[in-house]
């Protein structure tokens, strides 16, 4: 049987080797040709740039030549002529320039000498023209032969130039001084030197234009001022108008820089030409590539569509399996249908031998998936059904335990027995809110609930009551409002959870603060403690728990407090986030949602009281120092006619040694005034 390796290889080796041998060839061949073409035609235009540059030099060196030799006549029109020489040394290479400024300023007050001059501005237009444009190594005969034909104009140019700028001086000064006689001779022979190069290369339209130029007015009049040079010697006295000389030989020289500029335009369009040779043969090279290309996959096409198509449809179903068939296979099982296995994946029609086989590993990796998943959904089920019963039984023998305790309260007589009941009832408490809890975990709980509205503040001391060290519990400022009944248990029992924890991690000299703000529509309730604080890390992650984040199943079991306020808040809609305490410590943040609260009843002022940590309970004074304002239980006494509020009360510590000394009557009426309120902050047992 033909595996997919054999077909994809024996198809594919040919056309591939093929073009890998033609793309090297292409790379090797034409490349080197297309960058020469390209880099050519970037050197015309550096040495076109530089030509400006040089020629606005030749200018300036002319001119101070002019003004060194003592005609001021040129001074107004040096200054324009330096403009140009700046504007245009941005554009080319000018580094050899730097000293320019300051021989500038020595010929503008006459400390420098009309032959340091020259000799300064040819200095730099010399090494401005030696800058290598790399044509003369160019493959192209003609391109090499038009270099030369540049080359050779720039250096008459500068010969003239020089010419130009040295006579300049000579003619200001009246005549030769001693040694320029023969310097002007070497500058004319300079010139003729490089005539005749340019005549040697050039074409014979470069020629005629060459000839044009010199042959114009402003041409004889150059040739005119050289005679009258060539007839004098040094020390001899020339009458002759610099500005005529000046202005005829300028002339010509913008003559030839047209002439450059032409001549450096068909190297650029030869170079462009090469270019666009080379990129037309690597286009007909590629182009046999991609044909090849074209014909490999073509083959591997037909080759591989009887391997590709069972591959898809194999993939498809594999991943319909893990996204859908699975997921809700496993789902079904969880809601208690035994037989929801996902339909098994068979090997597509015309499969090869491959792909058969993978289709048999899918479908066995498909049955023992779903296998394990639906073990674990059984497995996870039984498990919250049993806690939820196991939550239920506490549940009801704590109702029956609370239910006998508060019997054994009221018929106890002894002081010290009623304490003992007292804390055996704070006990029970506790333990039924961890049997709560538990149905919260377990999505089964039915929340103890209230049908009126319930101030907020018997709330926090409904929620307070349940933990064990509430003496430690400091309640601050807290704005009135009132949770509607329906959502009074849960809030108490999400902030019972956070006292607990809060309390758990932080010394036992260390008191927990909370505090109520309205802040809007909405309400918040901050637990403030100053524990030994969190992590970053610890309170990113207590805070995906708090969210409702995660499995409590596979959580450790001291992170299990957080799953049940973040489920009770989730039921809430609310929102819990643990931050920093401002000095150290954790704070708990809890905004209930606009619509836990109810409207505002309107209420008499009611005596302030400061409720928590609750003070132990006093002795029972005589009648005669009795405070007309509490009751014989220690209770504020309302006055007359003044509408009652219903407050949960707070917990009182546990009588102390000496209160129980108390008549037992006494007693008995201070804790069934206790029992009562706790009964109504933490509702129906």
């Amino acid at each position: 049987m033909t595996t997919i390796r054999r077909r994809v290889a024996r198809t594919l080796a040919l056309p591939v080797a093929a073009a890998l041998v033609l793309l090297a060839v292409v790379v090797a061949i034409e490349a080197r040709g297309y960058r020469r073409a390209a880099d050519a035609a970037a050197a015309v235009r550096r040495a076109l740039a530089v030509q400006d540059l040089v020629q606005e030099l030749q200018t300036e060196r002319g001119l101070a030549a002019g003004l060194l030799g003592g005609n001021e006549g040129f001074r107004a029109e040096l200054a324009p002529a330096r403009v140009r020489v700046d504007q245009l040394r941005g554009e080319a290479d000018a580094s050899a320039l730097g000293a320019l400024a300051g021989v500038r300023t020595a010929t503008d007050t006459g400390t420098i000498t009309r032959a340091d001059a020259f000799a300064f501005y040819t200095g730099r237009i010399t090494e401005l023209n030696r800058l290598d444009t790399g044509l003369a190594g160019a493959d192209d005969p003609e391109l090499r032969r038009d270099a030369r034909v540049l080359e050779a104009l720039g250096d008459a140019k500068e010969a003239i130039a020089q010419e130009r700028a040295f006579l300049n001086g000579v003619f200001s000064a009246g005549g030769f001084r001693a040694g320029e006689f023969l310097q002007f001779v070497t500058m004319r022979s300079a010139k003729d030197t490089a005539l005749s190069a340019f005549a040697r290369y050039a074409t014979g339209a470069q020629q005629a234009s060459a000839d044009y130029v010199f042959g114009t007015g402003a041409g004889q009049v150059a040739r005119y001022f050289e005679g009258v040079a060539l007839a004098s010697g040094d020390n001899r006295e020339l009458q002759v108008n610099p500005q005529s000389w000046w202005s005829a030989l300028t002339t010509v020289l913008d003559d030839l820089l047209r002439l450059e500029q032409h001549a450096g335009s068909v190297i650029e369009a030869r170079a462009g030409e090469l270019r666009d040779q080379a990129a037309r043969r690597m286009g007909g090279l590629g182009a046999i590539v991609l044909l090849g290309l074209a014909g490999a996959i073509y083959l591997a096409v037909v080759a591989s569509r009887s391997i590709a198509r069972p591959l898809r449809e194999l993939a498809e179903r594999a991943d319909h399996l893990a996204e859908q068939d699975l997921p809700d296979a496993v789902r079904r099982v969880a809601a208690g249908d035994e037989d929801a296995a996902p339909p098994a994946i068979g090997p597509p029609a015309g499969a090869t031998a491959e792909v058969q086989s993978l289709a048999g590993a899918l479908g066995r990796v498909q049955a023992t998936a779903y296998a394990l998943a639906t073990e674990q959904a059984q497995l996870r089920r039984g498990t919250t059904e049993a806690l939820a019963d196991l939550g239920r039984r506490h549940q009801n023998l704590l109702r029956r335990q609370l239910a006998l305790i508060t019997r054994l309260e009221r018929e106890e007589t002894d002081p010290g027995g009623l304490a003992n009941l007292f804390e055996l009832d704070h006990l029970a408490t506790r333990m039924r809110r961890n049997a709560e809890s538990l149905l919260v975990l377990v999505g089964a709980s039915g929340p103890r609930s209230w049908s009126e509205p319930v101030p907020v503040e018997d709330v926090i001391r409904a929620a307070v009551s349940e933990v064990e060290e509430y003496r430690r519990v400091t309640l601050r400022r807290v704005d009135e409002t009132r949770l509607i009944g329906a959502a009074a248990t849960a809030v108490a029992h999400l902030l019972a959870e956070l006292v607990e924890n809060g309390l758990a991690f932080s010394s036992p000299e260390a008191d927990l603060e909370i505090q109520g703000r309205l802040i809007g529509e909405q309400y918040l309730i901050a637990v403030v403690d100053q524990g030994i604080g969190m992590t970053e890390t610890d309170l990113a992650e207590a805070n995906r728990r708090l969210r409702g984040e995660g499995d409590f199943l596979a959580a450790p079991a001291r992170y299990l407090g957080h799953y049940v306020v973040g489920r009770l808040a989730r039921d809430l809609g609310a929102e819990v986030v643990l931050t920093p305490s401002p000095v150290t410590g954790v704070t708990a943040r809890v905004v209930l949602p606009a619509a836990l609260t109810a409207e505002p009843e309107i209420l008499m002022p009611a005596v302030t009281v400061e409720y928590l940590p609750a003070p132990a309970l006093p002795k029972q004074r005589p009648p005669s120092e009795a405070d007309p304002a509490r009751t014989a239980n220690g209770l504020p006494r309302r006055p007359p006619r003044t509408p009652r509020v219903a407050r949960l009360h707070p917990v009182p510590a546990p009588p102390s040694a000496d209160d129980l000394g108390a008549d037992p009557e006494d007693v008995r009426a201070r804790l069934d005034a206790f029992r009562g309120g706790v009964a109504r902050g933490a509702g129906p047992h």
